[in-house]
């Protein structure tokens, strides 16, 4: 399913946290999976940027393959409908719950590890935090594209270890 019309969550959550949820589904959800946008890090782009990209460089027709996107300044967006499989990691779709932050490469295309905003990082443990709950996760369970099988891609551009050790 395409959806045209992204909304913000914003960069506190707080709405999220008072209904006592996040963007849930019923879908039974095993791993929560950080990825960058392979971006150029200082160029901020959103969900619907993202959704254009999937389906100009890739032919997605349901367009942004990830459930959240973080923009630089930390505010959170929501992309695909979480009752719907992302487009993200190539046979674990199913069962996962895509996040995207904003950059992740220099202005050459270049991996550039760690770089994530401190705002993009905060808000990305909020979030993480929130659905790890929701979903009944542990630490464990948040992994980085990279870390699946069969990729061979530097993305998320993260230290996820380090990434995982600042959770709840």
């Amino acid at each position: 399913m395409r959806h045209k019309k992204f909304s913000s969550v914003g960069n506190d959550l707080t709405d999220e946290v008072k209904n006592g949820h996040t963007y849930i589904t019923d879908r039974k959800i095993d791993n929560i999976v950080i990825h960058c946008s392979a971006t150029p890090n200082q160029r901020d782009h959103d969900a619907q940027d993202i959704d254009n990209m999937h389906i100009n460089r890739w032919g997605y027709n349901s367009g942004c393959g990830y459930h959240y996107v973080i923009k630089l300044d930390g505010s959170i967006e929501k992309g695909r409908w979480a009752d719907y499989a992302g487009a993200h990691v190539r046979g674990h779709n199913k069962y996962t719950i895509g996040i995207c932050y904003i950059g992740g490469v220099d202005n050459n295309l270049k991996s550039l590890f760690d770089q994530a905003t401190d705002k993009q990082l905060e808000s990305m443990h909020k979030l993480v935090d929130i659905l790890c709950n929701a979903y009944n996760l542990k630490k464990d369970d948040v992994l980085g594209h990279n870390e699946f099988k069969g990729v061979h891609k530097d993305c998320p551009c993260l230290t996820m270890d380090e990434f995982r050790t600042n959770l709840q």
